[in-house]
């Protein structure tokens, strides 16, 4: 298979660099994907997105065949692609089904553009190749649409690479000095977690973790009662954290990694919670202060990046304290290599001070 052709039967010969996708990632928002296409990039792969006469979505690697202008350029008629140069369009396939300069009669190209497995899911147009198996959809988001629950969704563009997002998003001691009085500050306590290696990742458990002197738990959390926390890591590019709280308020952040290129990801968050009667008023301060943390984030991963750049290359020292990094790094590991990844069922308990 080529990079911009894929033959048929009666196609000619073409030669290009083929770098697969290996897993489903998130392409774009799906109310995004109208009646106009849309692009994105992939690992380095610039793809145009569309929807059919069916309005399913469709994706394309994002270069005409003629004279490879960018097809996102051009428009969405009757369910097939136009190019903006000169209007060849293509249909769901990737085929060439007009070429105006052409007359009716005359024989189409034999040629088409890539094409690459979508599918539609929770609020998100997924795209996949390679290891992906498209009949096997990836992890679901939590808590979407169901009754008691509210969500919102934030897009957010990390210069990092994908495994540094992730670990950042369930790593408890950076907490407490990048978003330091926000969502955590230093107490010294000491607190126990359970680090437990499971079928698709791993997942922390923390117990009796601090929350005085912050703004998000004076906020968010009741007065009173405990608190179970977890941090779950699902490969390949997925985390989660968990906070339920005893009178049955709970909050979820679920973030999915889209790698763009070596050192730049795209992570689609969702926030679900439920807090009761509280809720609708919950979510008017909830999702600027998420926008607002994240952004910290944003800018410690854009300066860790930029001086792994200036030295050249990574050259990290870790502890017991990075609980999930290292499955993370096994975990990625073993799905590019075709290595058995990290065996399920290991536990491991860590004692920490947040």
């Amino acid at each position: 298979m080529s990079s911009l052709l894929q033959s048929e039967p009666e196609c000619e010969a073409r030669t290009r660099d083929t770098a697969a996708l290996d897993h489903w990632q998130i392409a774009c928002l799906a109310r995004e994907l109208r009646d106009k296409p849309v692009k994105a990039t992939l690992r380095n792969r610039p793809l145009v997105l569309f929807r059919d006469h069916s309005r399913k979505p469709v994706a394309l690697e994002d270069r005409c065949v003629h004279r490879n202008v960018p097809l996102s350029l051009g428009r969405v008629c009757n369910g097939q692609l136009q190019c903006a140069y000169h209007g060849w369009e293509y249909d769901s396939e990737g085929r060439v089904a007009c070429v105006p300069a052409l007359p009716a009669e005359s024989a189409r190209p034999k040629v088409r553009v890539a094409k690459f497995p979508t599918l539609e899911q929770d609020g998100f147009i997924w795209v996949a190749s390679g290891n992906a198996v498209p009949g096997r959809g990836p992890s679901r988001f939590a808590h979407i649409d169901e009754p008691g629950w509210s969500s919102f969704v934030m897009r957010t563009r990390f210069r990092g690479t994908v495994e540094a997002c992730l670990e950042n998003f369930l790593d408890c001691p950076h907490a407490t000095f990048v978003h330091r009085f926000w969502f955590r500050s230093p107490t010294s306590k000491a607190v126990k977690a359970v680090v437990m290696t499971t079928a698709d990742g791993a997942v922390a458990e923390y117990f009796e973790e601090p929350r005085e002197r912050s703004v998000v738990w004076s906020l968010l959390s009741p007065r009173r009662g405990s608190m179970r926390h977890t941090d779950r890591f699902i490969a390949p590019a997925t985390s989660r954290v968990d906070y339920q709280f005893a009178n049955g308020w709970h909050y979820v952040i679920t973030s999915s990694c889209t790698e763009v290129s070596a050192s730049e990801t795209e992570v689609f968050t969702v926030i679900s919670f439920r807090c009761g009667m509280l809720t609708p008023l919950v979510g008017l301060y909830f999702e600027p202060l998420a926008r607002f943390i994240i952004q910290q984030d944003v800018k410690i991963l854009s300066e860790q990046q930029a001086n792994i750049a200036r030295f050249g290359s990574p050259d990290f020292a870790s502890t017991q304290g990075d609980l999930l990094g290292p499955h993370i790094v096994a975990w990625r590991r073993s799905l590019r290599t075709g290595e058995t990844p990290p065996p399920a069922g290991i536990v491991t308990n860590v004692d920490l001070r947040l």
